[in-house]
Protein backbone atom coordinates (compact mmCIF):
# COMPACT_ATOMS: atom_id res chain seq x y z
CA UNK A 1 0.00 0.00 0.00
CA UNK A 2 1.37 3.40 -0.98
CA UNK A 3 1.76 5.69 2.00
CA UNK A 4 3.32 8.93 0.88
CA UNK A 5 4.22 11.20 -1.98
CA UNK A 6 7.48 9.34 -2.37
CA UNK A 7 5.56 6.26 -3.47
CA UNK A 8 7.15 3.90 -0.89
CA UNK A 9 5.27 0.63 -0.63
CA UNK A 10 4.23 -0.76 2.73
CA UNK A 11 3.64 -4.18 1.22
CA UNK A 12 7.39 -4.87 1.21
CA UNK A 13 7.48 -5.23 4.98
CA UNK A 14 3.80 -5.95 5.79
CA UNK A 15 2.43 -8.23 3.04
CA UNK A 16 -0.64 -9.48 4.94
CA UNK A 17 -2.29 -6.13 5.68
CA UNK A 18 -1.33 -4.26 2.52
CA UNK A 19 -3.92 -3.07 0.01
CA UNK A 20 -1.56 -3.29 -2.95
CA UNK A 21 0.85 -0.98 -4.72
CA UNK A 22 -0.94 -0.13 -7.95
CA UNK A 23 -2.47 3.19 -6.87
CA UNK A 24 0.54 5.43 -7.46
CA UNK A 25 1.59 8.43 -5.41
CA UNK A 26 -0.92 10.26 -3.21
CA UNK A 27 0.85 13.59 -3.65
CA UNK A 28 -0.10 14.72 -0.16
CA UNK A 29 0.32 18.43 0.57
CA UNK A 30 3.30 19.46 2.66
CA UNK A 31 0.98 21.19 5.14
CA UNK A 32 -1.41 19.38 7.44
CA UNK A 33 -4.06 17.31 5.64
CA UNK A 34 -6.73 17.45 8.36
CA UNK A 35 -8.20 20.94 8.75
CA UNK A 36 -10.80 22.37 11.11
CA UNK A 37 -13.49 20.08 9.69
CA UNK A 38 -11.71 16.93 8.57
CA UNK A 39 -10.13 16.62 5.13
CA UNK A 40 -11.53 18.99 2.55
CA UNK A 41 -10.58 20.02 -0.99
CA UNK A 42 -11.43 19.68 -4.65
CA UNK A 43 -12.64 16.26 -5.70
CA UNK A 44 -10.24 14.69 -8.18
CA UNK A 45 -7.35 16.86 -7.04
CA UNK A 46 -6.72 16.52 -3.31
CA UNK A 47 -9.67 14.19 -2.72
CA UNK A 48 -9.20 11.15 -4.92
CA UNK A 49 -10.22 7.50 -4.70
CA UNK A 50 -6.63 6.44 -3.80
CA UNK A 51 -6.58 8.91 -0.94
CA UNK A 52 -10.03 7.89 0.33
CA UNK A 53 -9.05 4.22 0.16
CA UNK A 54 -5.99 4.75 2.29
CA UNK A 55 -7.68 7.18 4.66
CA UNK A 56 -10.32 4.50 5.25
CA UNK A 57 -7.72 1.82 5.84
CA UNK A 58 -5.60 3.79 8.28
CA UNK A 59 -8.60 5.30 10.04
CA UNK A 60 -9.86 1.77 10.55
CA UNK A 61 -6.57 0.71 12.08
CA UNK A 62 -6.35 3.77 14.35
CA UNK A 63 -9.96 3.48 15.52
CA UNK A 64 -9.62 -0.22 16.28
CA UNK A 65 -6.66 0.67 18.45
CA UNK A 66 -9.00 2.74 20.64
CA UNK A 67 -11.58 0.02 21.31
CA UNK A 68 -11.91 -3.71 20.95
CA UNK A 69 -15.65 -3.67 21.70
CA UNK A 70 -16.90 -3.04 18.17
CA UNK A 71 -15.97 -3.42 14.55
CA UNK A 72 -18.79 -1.30 13.09
CA UNK A 73 -18.51 2.15 11.54
CA UNK A 74 -21.37 4.40 10.33
CA UNK A 75 -20.99 5.98 6.87
CA UNK A 76 -23.08 8.75 5.30
CA UNK A 77 -22.81 11.18 2.40
CA UNK A 78 -24.27 14.34 0.90
CA UNK A 79 -25.54 14.79 -2.67
CA UNK A 80 -22.30 15.83 -4.41
CA UNK A 81 -21.48 13.98 -7.60
CA UNK A 82 -18.16 12.85 -6.13
CA UNK A 83 -19.66 11.54 -2.89
CA UNK A 84 -20.48 8.05 -4.23
CA UNK A 85 -16.93 7.61 -5.51
CA UNK A 86 -15.36 8.69 -2.25
CA UNK A 87 -17.80 6.67 -0.14
CA UNK A 88 -17.04 3.47 -2.08
CA UNK A 89 -13.29 4.01 -1.89
CA UNK A 90 -13.45 4.86 1.79
CA UNK A 91 -15.59 1.78 2.47
CA UNK A 92 -13.08 -0.38 0.63
CA UNK A 93 -10.33 0.88 2.93
CA UNK A 94 -12.43 0.44 6.06
CA UNK A 95 -13.45 -3.11 5.16
CA UNK A 96 -9.84 -3.93 4.27
CA UNK A 97 -8.98 -2.89 7.82
CA UNK A 98 -11.54 -5.40 9.07
CA UNK A 99 -14.40 -3.04 9.92
CA UNK A 100 -18.10 -3.57 9.20
CA UNK A 101 -19.49 -0.55 7.33
CA UNK A 102 -23.12 0.49 7.77
CA UNK A 103 -23.79 2.79 4.82
CA UNK A 104 -26.74 5.14 5.37
CA UNK A 105 -26.49 6.75 1.94
CA UNK A 106 -27.80 10.31 1.60
CA UNK A 107 -28.33 11.85 5.03
CA UNK A 108 -27.45 14.90 7.15
CA UNK A 109 -24.11 14.84 8.93
CA UNK A 110 -25.81 14.84 12.38
CA UNK A 111 -27.48 11.53 11.47
CA UNK A 112 -24.04 9.91 11.34
CA UNK A 113 -23.03 11.51 14.64
CA UNK A 114 -26.26 10.46 16.39
CA UNK A 115 -26.19 6.84 15.18
CA UNK A 116 -22.50 6.52 15.98
CA UNK A 117 -23.25 7.62 19.54
CA UNK A 118 -26.39 5.50 20.08
CA UNK A 119 -25.15 2.24 18.54
CA UNK A 120 -22.05 0.28 19.40
CA UNK A 121 -20.18 1.73 16.43
CA UNK A 122 -16.46 2.33 16.79
CA UNK A 123 -16.83 5.60 14.87
CA UNK A 124 -18.56 7.40 12.04
CA UNK A 125 -17.57 9.13 8.83
CA UNK A 126 -19.40 11.60 6.62
CA UNK A 127 -18.57 12.40 3.01
CA UNK A 128 -19.39 16.09 2.60
CA UNK A 129 -17.90 19.53 2.13
CA UNK A 130 -20.71 21.17 4.11
CA UNK A 131 -21.38 24.67 2.70
CA UNK A 132 -18.62 24.51 0.05
CA UNK A 133 -19.37 24.55 -3.70
CA UNK A 134 -20.23 21.36 -5.64
CA UNK A 135 -16.72 20.72 -6.93
CA UNK A 136 -15.37 20.35 -3.37
CA UNK A 137 -15.82 17.44 -1.03
CA UNK A 138 -14.61 16.26 2.35
CA UNK A 139 -14.13 13.39 4.78
CA UNK A 140 -15.22 14.06 8.34
CA UNK A 141 -14.73 11.55 11.18
CA UNK A 142 -16.62 11.07 14.44
CA UNK A 143 -15.57 9.16 17.53
CA UNK A 144 -17.72 6.58 19.30
CA UNK A 145 -19.24 9.37 21.42
CA UNK A 146 -20.62 11.12 18.31
CA UNK A 147 -18.25 14.07 18.66
CA UNK A 148 -15.76 14.95 15.95
CA UNK A 149 -12.64 12.86 16.14
CA UNK A 150 -9.99 14.31 18.41
CA UNK A 151 -7.01 16.16 16.98
CA UNK A 152 -4.70 13.44 18.33
CA UNK A 153 -6.51 10.66 16.49
CA UNK A 154 -6.69 12.71 13.28
CA UNK A 155 -2.94 13.27 13.60
CA UNK A 156 -2.41 9.53 14.06
CA UNK A 157 -4.34 8.77 10.85
CA UNK A 158 -2.38 11.39 8.93
CA UNK A 159 0.92 10.17 10.34
CA UNK A 160 0.14 6.66 9.09
CA UNK A 161 -0.87 8.04 5.68
CA UNK A 162 2.48 9.75 5.38
CA UNK A 163 4.35 6.65 6.51
CA UNK A 164 5.71 8.45 9.55
CA UNK A 165 4.20 6.37 12.35
CA UNK A 166 2.59 3.04 11.49
CA UNK A 167 0.03 1.60 13.96
CA UNK A 168 0.72 -1.85 15.32
CA UNK A 169 -1.34 -4.27 13.24
CA UNK A 170 -1.97 -7.91 14.03
CA UNK A 171 -1.56 -10.12 10.98
CA UNK A 172 -4.88 -11.76 10.14
CA UNK A 173 -7.08 -12.50 7.17
CA UNK A 174 -10.30 -10.95 8.53
CA UNK A 175 -12.11 -8.70 6.06
CA UNK A 176 -14.99 -6.44 6.93
CA UNK A 177 -18.40 -6.33 5.25
CA UNK A 178 -20.39 -3.48 3.72
CA UNK A 179 -24.12 -3.14 4.41
CA UNK A 180 -26.67 -0.60 3.14
CA UNK A 181 -28.63 0.60 6.20
CA UNK A 182 -30.83 3.58 5.14
CA UNK A 183 -33.61 2.37 7.46
CA UNK A 184 -31.53 3.60 10.43
CA UNK A 185 -32.19 7.21 9.41
CA UNK A 186 -35.73 6.88 10.83
CA UNK A 187 -34.23 6.32 14.29
CA UNK A 188 -32.51 9.70 13.98
CA UNK A 189 -35.75 11.37 12.82
CA UNK A 190 -37.61 10.08 15.86
CA UNK A 191 -34.87 11.37 18.15
CA UNK A 192 -35.56 14.92 16.92
CA UNK A 193 -39.24 14.72 17.88
CA UNK A 194 -38.87 12.91 21.18
CA UNK A 195 -37.97 15.91 23.41
CA UNK A 196 -40.79 18.04 21.93
CA UNK A 197 -43.86 15.93 21.16
CA UNK A 198 -46.56 15.81 22.39
CA UNK A 199 -46.01 18.81 24.67
CA UNK A 200 -45.13 21.12 21.77
CA UNK A 201 -46.23 21.04 18.16
CA UNK A 202 -46.03 23.41 15.21
CA UNK A 203 -49.63 23.18 14.04
CA UNK A 204 -50.81 26.37 12.36
CA UNK A 205 -47.29 27.54 11.56
CA UNK A 206 -46.22 28.06 7.95
CA UNK A 207 -42.51 27.43 7.54
CA UNK A 208 -40.29 27.72 4.46
CA UNK A 209 -37.31 25.36 4.20
CA UNK A 210 -34.36 25.93 1.87
CA UNK A 211 -32.70 22.51 1.56
CA UNK A 212 -29.80 23.63 -0.67
CA UNK A 213 -30.15 20.62 -3.02
CA UNK A 214 -28.29 18.74 -0.30
CA UNK A 215 -28.31 16.11 2.40
CA UNK A 216 -31.51 17.19 4.17
CA UNK A 217 -33.82 16.92 1.14
CA UNK A 218 -35.26 13.53 2.12
CA UNK A 219 -35.48 14.19 5.86
CA UNK A 220 -36.29 17.84 6.68
CA UNK A 221 -39.78 18.09 5.12
CA UNK A 222 -40.93 14.96 6.95
CA UNK A 223 -39.51 16.17 10.26
CA UNK A 224 -41.43 19.47 10.16
CA UNK A 225 -44.62 17.96 8.76
CA UNK A 226 -44.71 15.36 11.52
CA UNK A 227 -44.48 18.26 13.99
CA UNK A 228 -47.65 19.69 12.43
CA UNK A 229 -46.20 22.57 10.40
CA UNK A 230 -47.29 23.53 6.91
CA UNK A 231 -44.06 23.28 4.93
CA UNK A 232 -42.97 25.02 1.75
CA UNK A 233 -39.70 23.65 0.38
CA UNK A 234 -37.08 25.29 -1.82
CA UNK A 235 -34.24 23.46 -3.63
CA UNK A 236 -35.75 20.27 -2.34
CA UNK A 237 -34.15 17.34 -4.13
CA UNK A 238 -30.64 15.98 -4.16
CA UNK A 239 -28.66 17.65 -6.95
CA UNK A 240 -24.89 17.21 -6.93
CA UNK A 241 -24.40 19.87 -9.60
CA UNK A 242 -26.22 22.58 -7.64
CA UNK A 243 -25.65 21.83 -3.94
CA UNK A 244 -25.19 25.18 -2.12
CA UNK A 245 -25.20 27.15 -5.39
CA UNK A 246 -26.95 30.48 -4.69
CA UNK A 247 -29.08 28.84 -2.01
CA UNK A 248 -28.93 27.42 1.49
CA UNK A 249 -27.48 28.93 4.64
CA UNK A 250 -24.82 30.98 2.82
CA UNK A 251 -27.22 32.52 0.25
CA UNK A 252 -30.35 33.67 2.01
CA UNK A 253 -32.07 35.73 -0.69
CA UNK A 254 -34.19 32.79 -1.96
CA UNK A 255 -35.36 32.06 1.58
CA UNK A 256 -36.22 35.71 2.21
CA UNK A 257 -38.26 35.76 -1.01
CA UNK A 258 -39.94 32.48 -0.12
CA UNK A 259 -41.01 33.69 3.33
CA UNK A 260 -42.33 36.91 1.82
CA UNK A 261 -44.14 35.31 -1.15
CA UNK A 262 -45.83 32.66 0.98
CA UNK A 263 -46.59 34.99 3.92
CA UNK A 264 -44.83 32.45 6.14
CA UNK A 265 -44.20 32.75 9.86
CA UNK A 266 -40.49 32.08 9.40
CA UNK A 267 -38.00 30.17 7.29
CA UNK A 268 -34.91 28.03 7.72
CA UNK A 269 -31.96 27.54 5.37
CA UNK A 270 -29.59 24.60 5.80
CA UNK A 271 -26.16 24.05 4.36
CA UNK A 272 -25.25 21.10 2.15
CA UNK A 273 -24.93 18.59 5.00
CA UNK A 274 -27.49 20.21 7.35
CA UNK A 275 -25.28 20.53 10.40
CA UNK A 276 -25.99 24.26 10.54
CA UNK A 277 -29.01 26.50 9.97
CA UNK A 278 -29.85 30.15 9.45
CA UNK A 279 -33.34 31.55 9.99
CA UNK A 280 -35.36 34.40 8.50
CA UNK A 281 -38.26 36.05 10.32
CA UNK A 282 -41.53 37.21 8.76
CA UNK A 283 -40.02 40.64 8.10
CA UNK A 284 -37.20 39.11 6.05
CA UNK A 285 -34.51 39.72 8.66
CA UNK A 286 -31.70 37.21 9.04
CA UNK A 287 -31.63 35.37 12.36
CA UNK A 288 -28.11 34.00 12.64
CA UNK A 289 -26.38 31.85 15.24
CA UNK A 290 -25.89 34.78 17.62
CA UNK A 291 -29.65 35.36 17.84
CA UNK A 292 -30.35 31.63 18.09
CA UNK A 293 -27.90 31.30 21.00
CA UNK A 294 -29.43 34.32 22.72
CA UNK A 295 -33.04 33.09 22.40
CA UNK A 296 -32.27 29.48 23.25
CA UNK A 297 -30.01 30.64 26.07
CA UNK A 298 -32.87 32.65 27.55
CA UNK A 299 -35.17 29.62 27.44
CA UNK A 300 -32.61 27.31 29.06
CA UNK A 301 -31.80 29.95 31.67
CA UNK A 302 -35.47 30.33 32.62
CA UNK A 303 -35.79 26.56 33.09
CA UNK A 304 -32.56 26.36 35.13
CA UNK A 305 -30.83 24.27 32.45
CA UNK A 306 -27.93 26.64 31.71
CA UNK A 307 -25.10 26.25 34.25
CA UNK A 308 -23.61 29.61 35.28
CA UNK A 309 -25.67 31.23 32.49
CA UNK A 310 -22.69 30.44 30.29
CA UNK A 311 -22.64 30.38 26.49
CA UNK A 312 -19.59 29.37 24.47
CA UNK A 313 -19.16 31.03 21.08
CA UNK A 314 -16.31 32.04 18.80
CA UNK A 315 -14.33 35.15 17.96
CA UNK A 316 -16.98 35.85 15.28
CA UNK A 317 -19.77 36.44 17.83
CA UNK A 318 -21.17 39.96 17.54
CA UNK A 319 -20.39 42.47 20.29
CA UNK A 320 -24.05 43.40 20.43
CA UNK A 321 -24.93 39.81 21.34
CA UNK A 322 -22.18 39.56 23.94
CA UNK A 323 -23.10 42.78 25.71
CA UNK A 324 -26.83 42.02 25.68
CA UNK A 325 -26.19 38.57 27.19
CA UNK A 326 -23.99 40.12 29.86
CA UNK A 327 -26.79 42.56 30.74
CA UNK A 328 -28.96 39.52 31.50
CA UNK A 329 -26.33 38.34 33.96
CA UNK A 330 -24.82 35.82 31.60
CA UNK A 331 -21.27 35.29 30.45
CA UNK A 332 -19.87 34.48 27.02
CA UNK A 333 -16.53 32.83 26.33
CA UNK A 334 -15.02 32.99 22.84
CA UNK A 335 -12.97 30.32 21.10
CA UNK A 336 -11.26 30.03 17.73
CA UNK A 337 -13.57 29.54 14.76
CA UNK A 338 -14.66 25.91 14.42
CA UNK A 339 -17.28 23.88 16.23
CA UNK A 340 -14.64 21.46 17.57
CA UNK A 341 -13.10 24.34 19.53
CA UNK A 342 -16.52 25.31 20.86
CA UNK A 343 -17.18 21.68 21.81
CA UNK A 344 -13.83 21.35 23.59
CA UNK A 345 -14.44 24.50 25.63
CA UNK A 346 -17.96 23.36 26.49
CA UNK A 347 -16.61 20.07 27.80
CA UNK A 348 -13.89 21.84 29.76
CA UNK A 349 -16.36 24.18 31.50
CA UNK A 350 -19.45 21.97 31.66
CA UNK A 351 -21.38 24.38 29.41
CA UNK A 352 -24.71 23.30 27.92
CA UNK A 353 -25.03 25.74 25.03
CA UNK A 354 -22.55 26.92 22.44
CA UNK A 355 -22.14 27.56 18.77
CA UNK A 356 -21.15 29.79 15.93
CA UNK A 357 -22.60 32.83 14.24
CA UNK A 358 -22.82 30.73 11.08
CA UNK A 359 -25.61 28.69 12.65
CA UNK A 360 -23.72 25.68 13.96
CA UNK A 361 -25.27 25.22 17.42
CA UNK A 362 -24.34 22.69 20.13
CA UNK A 363 -26.79 21.84 22.90
CA UNK A 364 -25.91 18.56 24.66
CA UNK A 365 -29.31 18.50 26.38
CA UNK A 366 -30.70 17.33 23.06
CA UNK A 367 -27.94 16.33 20.63
CA UNK A 368 -24.37 15.07 20.45
CA UNK A 369 -23.27 17.34 17.60
CA UNK A 370 -24.18 20.50 15.74
CA UNK A 371 -27.51 19.75 14.08
CA UNK A 372 -29.36 22.18 11.82
CA UNK A 373 -32.65 20.27 11.92
CA UNK A 374 -32.62 19.93 15.70
CA UNK A 375 -31.78 23.62 16.12
CA UNK A 376 -34.52 24.70 13.69
CA UNK A 377 -37.14 22.56 15.44
CA UNK A 378 -36.25 23.98 18.84
CA UNK A 379 -36.24 27.57 17.59
CA UNK A 380 -39.65 27.08 15.96
CA UNK A 381 -40.88 25.50 19.21
CA UNK A 382 -39.60 28.47 21.22
CA UNK A 383 -41.57 30.76 18.93
CA UNK A 384 -44.72 28.62 19.34
CA UNK A 385 -44.38 28.52 23.12
CA UNK A 386 -43.80 32.28 23.32
CA UNK A 387 -47.24 32.99 21.87
CA UNK A 388 -45.72 35.63 19.63
CA UNK A 389 -43.67 35.73 16.40
CA UNK A 390 -39.98 35.28 15.72
CA UNK A 391 -39.95 38.89 14.52
CA UNK A 392 -41.23 40.07 17.92
CA UNK A 393 -38.65 37.96 19.75
CA UNK A 394 -35.88 39.51 17.67
CA UNK A 395 -37.23 43.01 18.35
CA UNK A 396 -36.97 42.30 22.07
CA UNK A 397 -33.44 40.81 21.94
CA UNK A 398 -30.48 43.00 20.91
CA UNK A 399 -29.03 45.21 18.21
CA UNK A 400 -25.99 43.93 16.40
CA UNK A 401 -22.92 46.04 15.81
CA UNK A 402 -22.29 46.63 12.08
CA UNK A 403 -20.16 43.71 10.98
CA UNK A 404 -18.68 42.98 7.55
CA UNK A 405 -17.09 39.70 6.52
CA UNK A 406 -15.18 39.53 3.24
CA UNK A 407 -13.41 36.54 1.68
CA UNK A 408 -10.25 36.97 -0.37
CA UNK A 409 -9.51 33.93 -2.52
CA UNK A 410 -5.97 32.55 -2.14
CA UNK A 411 -5.51 29.34 -4.10
CA UNK A 412 -1.93 28.74 -2.93
CA UNK A 413 -2.45 26.65 0.24
CA UNK A 414 0.98 27.39 1.73
CA UNK A 415 0.62 31.12 1.14
CA UNK A 416 -2.89 31.12 2.59
CA UNK A 417 -1.79 29.41 5.81
CA UNK A 418 1.30 31.59 6.28
CA UNK A 419 -0.33 35.03 5.91
CA UNK A 420 0.72 36.05 9.44
CA UNK A 421 4.35 36.18 8.33
CA UNK A 422 3.68 39.12 6.00
CA UNK A 423 4.95 42.26 7.78
CA UNK A 424 3.01 44.69 5.60
CA UNK A 425 -0.33 42.98 6.30
CA UNK A 426 0.41 42.79 10.02
CA UNK A 427 1.19 46.51 10.07
CA UNK A 428 -2.19 47.31 8.49
CA UNK A 429 -4.01 45.20 11.09
CA UNK A 430 -2.22 46.98 13.95
CA UNK A 431 -3.06 50.35 12.41
CA UNK A 432 -6.76 49.45 12.16
CA UNK A 433 -6.93 48.08 15.71
CA UNK A 434 -5.26 51.19 17.10
CA UNK A 435 -7.63 53.50 15.22
CA UNK A 436 -10.79 51.72 16.43
CA UNK A 437 -9.75 51.07 20.02
CA UNK A 438 -12.61 49.61 22.07
CA UNK A 439 -15.14 50.72 19.44
CA UNK A 440 -14.60 47.68 17.28
CA UNK A 441 -12.88 44.39 16.53
CA UNK A 442 -10.82 42.94 13.67
CA UNK A 443 -10.40 39.30 12.78
CA UNK A 444 -8.24 38.10 9.90
CA UNK A 445 -7.85 34.35 9.49
CA UNK A 446 -7.23 31.66 6.92
CA UNK A 447 -10.26 29.44 6.39
CA UNK A 448 -9.81 25.86 7.43
CA UNK A 449 -12.37 24.65 4.89
CA UNK A 450 -12.06 26.91 1.82
CA UNK A 451 -9.20 28.49 -0.21
CA UNK A 452 -9.81 31.94 1.24
CA UNK A 453 -8.51 34.38 3.84
CA UNK A 454 -11.41 35.88 5.77
CA UNK A 455 -11.47 39.51 6.88
CA UNK A 456 -14.01 40.50 9.52
CA UNK A 457 -14.43 44.05 10.83
CA UNK A 458 -16.95 45.05 13.47
CA UNK A 459 -17.39 48.60 14.76
CA UNK A 460 -19.83 50.94 16.43
CA UNK A 461 -20.67 52.64 13.14
CA UNK A 462 -21.16 51.35 9.60
CA UNK A 463 -18.79 53.99 8.24
CA UNK A 464 -15.92 52.84 10.44
CA UNK A 465 -16.66 49.20 9.63
CA UNK A 466 -16.60 49.66 5.86
CA UNK A 467 -13.57 51.94 5.87
CA UNK A 468 -11.30 49.45 7.62
CA UNK A 469 -12.79 46.48 5.79
CA UNK A 470 -11.82 47.95 2.43
CA UNK A 471 -8.31 48.80 3.60
CA UNK A 472 -7.71 45.36 5.07
CA UNK A 473 -9.15 43.51 2.07
CA UNK A 474 -6.87 45.53 -0.21
CA UNK A 475 -3.88 44.58 1.95
CA UNK A 476 -4.79 40.88 1.80
CA UNK A 477 -5.30 41.08 -1.98
CA UNK A 478 -1.87 42.60 -2.37
CA UNK A 479 -0.38 39.83 -0.26
CA UNK A 480 -2.19 37.16 -2.28
CA UNK A 481 -1.16 38.60 -5.68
Amino acid sequence: MVLSASGNSWRDSHPVSSLGTGWGSLNLPASRLFGTDGIRGKAGELLTAPLALQVGYWAGQVLQGQSQASCTIILGQDSRNSSHMLAMALSAGLTAAGLEVWNLGLCPTPTVAYLTHTTEAIGGVMISASHNPPEDNGIKFFGADGAKLSADLQAAIESALRGESIPTIEANSRWGQHYHRPELIETYVQSLHRPLLPAVNLQGMKIVLDLAWGAATQVAPIVFQQMGAKVICLHDYADGDRINVNCGSTHLEPLKAGVRNHAADLGFAFDGDADRVMAVDSQGRVVDGDYILYLWGQALRQSNQLPDNLIISTVMANLGFERAWQQLGGSLIRTAVGDQYVHAEMQKRGAKLGGEQSGHILCPHYGVSGDGLLTALHLASLVRQSGTSLADLINQSFQTYPQVLRNVRVEDRERRLNWQQDARLQQMIIQAETAMGDQGRILVRASGTEPVIRVMVEAATAELTHYWTENLVLAVQEYAA
